[in-house]
C-alpha cells in the first residue's frame, strides 16, 4: 500500500532495514522494496561491524551517485563540495570484517529462529506475556525477541536479580521525546506507541543460544508471575 501511494504521488520510499538483514514478505528480501534501504551494521545487529557502519541499497544508479556525494563532504572530486554533505564513509577495516561475516549470516539467521522457537515453546501459554508474531507471507530474523507485560519494570529487575540481562527497546516513544517537544504532542496522542514503550521487554537472544539458557530464561518469567 505505502508503495503504490508513493507511486501514485512521485514520492521516494526510503525503507528502513536496520534489524532486518535477511527478513522477507511475500519471497522479497527486506532492504529490495524501497527506493533507497538503508541498513545498520552497528555491532549488535544480526550483521554487525566492529564498530559503527551502515549502508545504503539501490537499484537506481542516480541515486546511489547522489548517496556517493553526499557521504563524501558533498564531493565528486577532492576539496570541491557541490552540495552540502558529510563525512559517512564505511571504512576499509569495517568492510573486511563484513565481507568475512556475511557468508555466515544465513546460519546465524537459523540460530536465531530456533532461539526464538524454543521462547515460543517456553514462554507459551501465559495470559500476562504477550510473545512476538510473525506476519503472513513474511520471515522473522529475530534481531531481538521482544515480549509484552503490564509489570515489565518490575519483571527486569527480578530477571536482573537472577542474573539474566535484558533490555528495553525503547522506553521514550519519539513524539514523546524532548526533542520533538516542540511539537506539542501530549501524552495518549499516539497511545499505541505509549503502551508499547510501557511494556516491551528483550529476552536474551544470539546465534549460539542453548535450549537450557532459554529454559533458564523462562522458568524464571514464569516464577515471577507466580509469586
Amino acid at each position: 500500500a505505502i508503495l503504490a501511494v508513493a507511486q501514485q504521488q512521485g514520492l521516494w520510499v526510503v525503507e528502513d532495514n536496520a534489524q532486518a538483514q535477511g527478513a522477507a514478505f511475500d519471497g522479497q528480501l527486506t532492504g529490495s522494496f524501497g527506493a533507497l534501504n538503508a541498513t545498520s551494521f552497528y555491532p549488535g545487529k544480526n550483521l554487525g561491524a566492529l564498530g559503527d557502519a551502515g549502508a545504503v541499497t539501490t537499484n537506481d544508479a542516480e541515486l546511489a551517485q547522489r548517496v556517493r556525494v553526499l557521504r563524501n563532504y558533498g564531493s565528486q572530486q577532492k576539496y570541491y563540495n557541490e552540495v552540502v554533505g558529510y563525512n559517512s564513509r564505511l571504512d576499509e577495516l569495517q568492510a573486511a570484517v563484513l565481507r568475512v561475516k556475511l557468508p555466515h549470516l544465513a546460519e546465524w539467521t537459523r540460530q536465531r529462529q530456533q532461539v526464538a522457537a524454543w521462547y515460543d515453546e517456553q514462554l507459551a501459554g501465559i495470559p500476562a506475556l504477550r510473545l512476538p508474531t510473525t506476519a503472513a507471507k513474511a520471515t522473522h530474523v529475530y534481531h531481538l525477541y521482544v515480549v509484552h507485560l503490564a509489570q515489565r519494570d518490575a519483571l527486569q529487575q527480578y530477571l536482573t536479580s537472577q542474573g539474566i540481562g535484558t533490555m528495553i527497546h525503547y522506553p521514550v516513544p519519539p513524539h514523546r521525546q524532548q526533542a520533538y517537544a516542540g511539537l506539542h504532542l501530549a501524552p495518549g496522542s499516539f497511545p499505541i506507541a505509549e503502551e508499547l514503550a510501557r511494556t516491551c521487554l528483550s529476552l536474551p537472544l544470539w546465534p549460539g543460544m542453548t535450549e537450557e539458557h532459554v529454559q533458564t530464561v523462562a522458568a524464571a518469567i514464569r516464577r515471577f508471575l507466580a509469586s
